[in-house]
This record gives C-alpha cells, sequence and structure tokens, in this order.
C-alpha cells in the first residue's frame, strides 16, 4: 500500500523529464538553426560591403590613375582677378602679385615646422587625406575650439592647382583625388616645397620668399623662428588676419602656432615663453594701387571674402568683378577735398567721405585718404572720429515716434543740469525755450539733451541702429547708455553714417551698403549679383519728418552751406569738444554722403583739428560742409532735381498742452502732489514738449499754513556733475563778429547771409 505513490511518482518525474528534454531540445535546435541563419546574414553583409568597398576602391583607383597633376608653374600663370567700375571700364586687378620660388633646403627647417603646426601637424604620417583632421576641425568648430581646418597641406595645393569658381562636391572630389595621386608620386618633401611657394600670405605675395621680404624685409632663409610663426598664421586668412586691420587677432594666432610647435616637440618651452611678436615692416603698395585705387580694390576684396569667397580665388581665379563705384563719382569725391579741403597746417589730417545710394545701398564714391601708397588706412570706412551732434537726428526720429511734434518746445538755456548731467551748448549760448524745430536748425545741445531725457536714451540708440549704426561701433557704449549718447560721442565710420542717412531718404527703408553689382567666372558664368534687400526701420511718415526738420537745417541753420548745391538738400553738422573731429552728412533723394575731419599725432592719437587751414576752430559747418557741396554738386551734376516728400500734418501741430495746473496738482514749492494736470479732459502727466503752466487754479488747501523759511533758495543744486561743452560734441551758435576765414588759398564754405527766420548763422559754426 505504502508503494504506488512513490512508484508513479518516480514514473511521472521520468515521463516528465523525457518531455521536458524534448522541449529543450527542440528549442536549442531552433535557437541553433536562428543563430546559424543570422550568421549567414552577417556574412553575406560582410561580403557585399567587402565587395562594395573592393568596387569603391577600384573605381577610386582608376580615377586617381586617370588624374593628371599639375606643375607649380603651371599654377603660378593663373589668371588675375579684374575689378570694374559701374560702367564696365576697367578700374584695378587683384591678381598682379608677387611670386617668387625657393628651394625647400632654403627655408629653416623651424620655419617648415610653423607651417606644419598651423596647417597640418600630421602632414608626414598621412597619406594625403587625413580623416583624424577632419574629426578634430569638426570638433573645434563645433566647441569653439583652435582656429585648425580639415584639410591637409597636400589638400590645399591640390586645391590651388586645381582653382575653380565651382562650388561643389564634384571639386572636393577632384581635390581629394589628386591629394591621394601627388601622394603616390612626388615625396614628402616636394609637395612641401611646392606648397611654399604658391600659397597666398596677403600683400601679394604668393610663396614664402615673396611673403619674408613683403612682411619683414629679409629672404627665407633669414626668417626668425618668431617670424615663421607669423607667416605660418597667415595662410589660414591672409586678409582676415592682416596686421594693418587684425594685429590683436595675429597675435593671438602667433600664439596658437607657437604653442602647437611646443605640444609637437619642435620647440622648447624656453623658447617659446622667451618668444616676442616680430616687428612687421609697413606695407608697401605698387604704383598701381596709388590714389584712391588701392582703397577701392581693398574694399571689394574685403565684400567678396564676407560673401564668402576664397581669398586664394579672388587673388588669381580669373574673376571678373562689376563695382558699385562710379567714375564721375569718384573723380568729383576726389576733387572736392582738393579743391575745398584745407591747404595749410594739414599734418596728421585725416579726411574721409562715402557716398551711398538711397534705396540700393550701392556705394557710387569712397574717398579714404590722400595717397594709397602712403597710407593702407582707409578714413571712410574705418571707425575713429566721434560723430558729434550728426546723432541728433537719431533723436529726432524717436521723439516723432513717440508722439512729440517738431512745434513741441523744450529749454534751450546754457549751461543746463538734466539728471545730474550739466551741459553746454556751443559757445554757452542760450536760447530760452525753443521749439523743437528751432533746437534742430541750431544744433541746441540742451533742447536735444530733455528731448532724450523724455523718450529714453535706449529708443534714441535704437533709431541709431535701426538707421544703419552698427551695433560694434567704438564708443557706442549699449550696455551702459547715458543722456551723452545723443551728442555723438561714439564713433562711427563715415560710411556707416552715410547709409544711416540713406535710410532717411529712403522714407525710412535701410539697404545694406555693397561695393559689388556682380562677380563672373573666367567664362562669364555668374557666380553672384547683388539684390537691394530693404527693410523698413521707420514709418515713412517718420522719415518725412526728420527730413523736413534737416532740410530746415540747411535753408535757416548751421547747414546752410549745402544750399549752395541749388537743389532740395537734408543736412546736419557735427562737431566735437576740443576740435578733435568735425564732421557733415546729408542728402539728396538719390544721394546721401558724409565727410569727416580729423587729426591724429604720430601715435595715432586724436588732436585738435584747431589751426587747420588758418581756422581757430574747424566746425562741421567750415570745412567738411564745403567738401561736401562741392563733392554732391557735382556728382549729381546730370541728376534732375527731385523734391522730398511733405512731413505728416501731425508733425507740424501745436501739442494740446494745458494753460493751468488744476488744484491740488501742485504745492507752493513746486513739488507735485497726487493729483496730475488736466490735459484734453483727462487726468494725467504734462505731454512732454509742453510748457509748464504759469497759472494755478485757486484751491485754499494747497496754501500752506507755515510760511517758507527765511533765505528759502528754490534755484537748484549747482552739485551735480559737469560735462564740458556737449560732453565731446558742442554744436550751436556763437555770435562772433565776423565769420572764421578758411585762407586765401581755400575758397571754403560761403556764407548765403544771415537765415530767413531764426537767429543769426554764422558760417563755419556747426
Amino acid at each position: 500500500m505504502s508503494n504506488p505513490r512513490p512508484g508513479r511518482s518516480r514514473g511521472g518525474s521520468r515521463r516528465g523529464s523525457q518531455r521536458g528534454s524534448r522541449r529543450g531540445s527542440q528549442r536549442g535546435s531552433r535557437q541553433g538553426r536562428g543563430r546559424q541563419s543570422l550568421g549567414r546574414w552577417i556574412l553575406r553583409l560582410v561580403l557585399l560591403a567587402g565587395l562594395a568597398a573592393l568596387a569603391a576602391g577600384a573605381v577610386f583607383a582608376v580615377a586617381v590613375a586617370r588624374t593628371d597633376v599639375p606643375s607649380p608653374n603651371e599654377v603660378a600663370t593663373s589668371e588675375a582677378t579684374i575689378v570694374y567700375w559701374s560702367d564696365g571700364t576697367e578700374l584695378g586687378r587683384l591678381g598682379e602679385a608677387t611670386r617668387r620660388s625657393v628651394l625647400l633646403a632654403d627655408v629653416p627647417e623651424v620655419v617648415q615646422r610653423a607651417v606644419l603646426a598651423a596647417e597640418d601637424r600630421d602632414f608626414y604620417e598621412h597619406g594625403g587625406i587625413s580623416p583624424v583632421s577632419v574629426v578634430r576641425a569638426v570638433l573645434n568648430n563645433l566647441t569653439g575650439g583652435s582656429l585648425q581646418g580639415g584639410s591637409t597641406i597636400t589638400q590645399q595645393y591640390a586645391k590651388n592647382a586645381f582653382l575653380t569658381q565651382e562650388r561643389s562636391w564634384t571639386r572636393k572630389l577632384r581635390e581629394t583625388l589628386l591629394a591621394v595621386k601627388l601622394e603616390t608620386l612626388v615625396s614628402k618633401d616636394q609637395i612641401l616645397n611646392d606648397y611654399l611657394n604658391t600659397i597666398y600670405f596677403g600683400r601679394g605675395a604668393y610663396g614664402i620668399e615673396a611673403a619674408a621680404i613683403a612682411y619683414f624685409g629679409v629672404p627665407a632663409a633669414e626668417l626668425s623662428p618668431a617670424q615663421g610663426a607669423v607667416l605660418a598664421s597667415l595662410i589660414k586668412s591672409p586678409n582676415g588676419l592682416a596686421p594693418e586691420e587684425q594685429p590683436e587677432q595675429l597675435r593671438q594666432r602667433w600664439g596658437y602656432v607657437l604653442d602647437a610647435m611646443v605640444e609637437r616637440g619642435w620647440l622648447t618651452q624656453q623658447q617659446r615663453d622667451q618668444a616676442d611678436f616680430p616687428k612687421i615692416i609697413k606695407q608697401r603698395a605698387t604704383d598701381r594701387l596709388g590714389g584712391q585705387t588701392g582703397f577701392l580694390l581693398n574694399a571689394v576684396t574685403t565684400e567678396l571674402i564676407a560673401l564668402g569667397f576664397d581669398e586664394t580665388e579672388i587673388q588669381r581665379g580669373g574673376l571678373h568683378i562689376t563695382s558699385t563705384f562710379d567714375r564721375r563719382a569718384q573723380r568729383a569725391a576726389v576733387r572736392a577735398v582738393q579743391d575745398a579741403g584745407p591747404q595749410s597746417a594739414t599734418k596728421g589730417l585725416r579726411v574721409g567721405l562715402a557716398a551711398v545710394r538711397p534705396g540700393t545701398g550701392e556705394v557710387i564714391a569712397m574717398y579714404g585718404g590722400k595717397d594709397f601708397i602712403d597710407d593702407q588706412i582707409n578714413n571712410a570706412t574705418r571707425p575713429f572720429a566721434q560723430a558729434g551732434s550728426t546723432f541728433k537726428p537719431f533723436a529726432l526720429a524717436a521723439a516723432t515716434e513717440a508722439g512729440i511734434p517738431l512745434k513741441s518746445v523744450w529749454n534751450g538755456d546754457s549751461p543746463a543740469t538734466i539728471k545730474g548731467y550739466t551741459l553746454t551748448n556751443y559757445g554757452d549760448r542760450s536760447f530760452g525755450t525753443i521749439t523743437l524745430l528751432k533746437a534742430t536748425e541750431n544744433s541746441v545741445n540742451t533742447a536735444y539733451v530733455e528731448v532724450e531725457d523724455a523718450v529714453g536714451v535706449q529708443a534714441v540708440a535704437d533709431a541709431a541702429l535701426r538707421a544703419g549704426v552698427p551695433a560694434d561701433t567704438p564708443g557706442l557704449n549699449l550696455d551702459q547708455l547715458d543722456l551723452t549718447f545723443v551728442l555723438g560721442t561714439a564713433s562711427p565710420s563715415g560710411l556707416s553714417m552715410a547709409n544711416a542717412y540713406a535710410t532717411f531718404a529712403a522714407q525710412g527703408q535701410r539697404v545694406t551698403p555693397t561695393v559689388i553689382k556682380d562677380v563672373r567666372g573666367p567664362n562669364d558664368g555668374l557666380l553672384y549679383s547683388a539684390e537691394p534687400q530693404p527693410s523698413t526701420a521707420f514709418d515713412p511718415d517718420v522719415a518725412n519728418t526728420v527730413t523736413y526738420a534737416l532740410v530746415r537745417t540747411v535753408r535757416s541753420g548751421t547747414a546752410f552751406a549745402a544750399a549752395s548745391i541749388d537743389r532740395p538738400a537734408a543736412a546736419k553738422t557735427g562737431t566735437t569738444d576740443d576740435n578733435k573731429s568735425a564732421w557733415f552728412v546729408g542728402y539728396t533723394p538719390q544721394l546721401a554722403a558724409a565727410v569727416l575731419m580729423a587729426k591724429e599725432d604720430a601715435d595715432g592719437l586724436p588732436v585738435s583739428l584747431s589751426g587747420t587751414g588758418g581756422l581757430g576752430t574747424v566746425t562741421g559747418g567750415s570745412f567738411p560742409a564745403a567738401i561736401w557741396s562741392a563733392f554732391m554738386s557735382a556728382a549729381l551734376a546730370d541728376q534732375p532735381i527731385e523734391d522730398f516728400p511733405d512731413p505728416p500734418k501731425s508733425a507740424l501741430e501745436k501739442l494740446d498742452c494745458p494753460t493751468v495746473i488744476p488744484a491740488g496738482s501742485a504745492s507752493l514749492d513746486g513739488t507735485s502732489s497726487d493729483v496730475t494736470p488736466d490735459v484734453g479732459g483727462v487726468a494725467g502727466e504734462i505731454p512732454p514738449g509742453c510748457p509748464s503752466p504759469s497759472a494755478a487754479e485757486f484751491d485754499p488747501s494747497a496754501i500752506p499754513t507755515d510760511v517758507l523759511p527765511s533765505g528759502t533758495d528754490l534755484v537748484p543744486s549747482e552739485g551735480a556733475p559737469t560735462v564740458p561743452g556737449d560732453v565731446t560734441p558742442t554744436d550751436g551758435m556763437p555770435e562772433p563778429t565776423s565769420p572764421p576765414n578758411p585762407g586765401p588759398t581755400n575758397p571754403g564754405p560761403t556764407n548765403p547771409g544771415p537765415p530767413t527766420d531764426g537767429p543769426p548763422v554764422i558760417p563755419g559754426l556747426s
């Protein structure tokens, strides 16, 4: 009786075990077949990938075999790039350069290594292309790291040898094929030798021998390690790192190259620590760049680079570039400076002129300096001279947007203290209560600072930026704005100011300035065509209101010299404290132009213009106005006379200002109560630009029970800080007894007599 259960248990156990064994065997068999199937698929994929790789390799090998290798001499015969005037006649060439060849053995090894450190540290380890360099370049770009590109030296040489205007993967493939082909046929040393003899270093120098002479006045064999590092640094971007334009960026790149040499063991840390940035000789311009030609060609080159053209492509890619420069207008600019500018005491004087077409942004003329050969700094595009009162139209635009009309009234007394700033008008002249229109005509500093305070400095700064003043303009200080902003403490370029005023001339439409119309390749294929893309900076009514006020400034204000062009013109003068700069900026419906003058000492520091051309004070209304008028008269000689649009009626309406202070709105001591004046029947503040009411409604409760203490002084405290003149700019209307004399050899500005309305205006004063 006791055996059956155990027996059944043992039998069941055996049968269960057998069934489990069979199921496990079946599962194992299925898993095994699955693994075998997966293995076969993987094997097939590997075989397919291998076959594809072999096929690709075969195709690549055939392509490499069929690739021809050019010689450096063929590269050296590339076509020059030609720049044309707007009428199609030749202005100048960009590809006429110095080319000198030298043996690799004549280049110091430390200089060779500097080039490798900058451009291709693994040059002697790769086979023409370097995946590691490509990955490193991508990572550096993503993380904002060092400036090392992904192309090897072999690829760079291949690119130069096969230079075309095509921007595609096809050209990149050809570059790669040539790089690999070169590595199979030519030694590494020969590739480096050819590279060093054909690469562009800037200053028109191709090859390290020409570069050594251009930058240091010595042959390549005599280059020091520090000098070699400078040349190696320039390869990346000869124009973008030019010592004349970007000295600090060049120093940073130079330090990067030296650090890379230490990292590779090509320079000791002690040598690195003892290295000083070498002195670079002044650029020697060739005769073909004399006068204004060099300035114009440099402006074209800079814009081409900004458009994405390669520097080597620009220099010898056979491009045909039509510029916006008008030959007639350019001659007019040169003659205007020569004939109407100062003739005496001109040492250190810098004069700049830029002219822009409203609505298109085309720069038709530019005066960068007396002669590009003597000085390559472009006074028309360099931001260095404080703008003075030429910034006041931006405050006028902001006020108009805020609903403040030209007949609003302001305090024109001098001196005046506003929000802690004490300032004066030019010549410390007081105008009393004055309308915004009259304050514009006479460039009244105190009234304009009051206007700026009413609308807010930020609103004025925003108007300047919208008009076209770049945010990175020196002295703009957008993060630390104060009431001196409207007085022109910033230092924009002449081109920036001409373009900003062109925005008003175009009824509020802003366009980015350009010096290029189109670019064509060697085969006349169109590579680029400029298309103006206007954006609305101001409502037309706002822009036309500003224009109306500036037209009045020409007719009866400080810019009256512009009336001599015998056509409607709008303009503004600017003169800075200590007479360190003087401006005249204005426009007609067809053209806007800016003229600026400043002086620098031997160290490049600003000095007073006083005495220049025989004038005790050089204001914006003197030589700058005379130059502007002479230029505009000639540049517009064949253009029809056009009128400006009328301003909206609201701009000339009087404000609805209260004539009495309602009861309880102010106490006897002038402090405000909780009750605000009624304006138009609605309780609110007195509108900006309204005079203070002279009477108050009778309210016994407003009379204090105590009499003011004896001797109480209601005059504002004189303890506020004082800002001399109008901080930097000092524009206004002093009253000397006779106009300044620009000298017998200079016609200077003409005096059409006192204006028809407003206070007397003296010629030569801004």
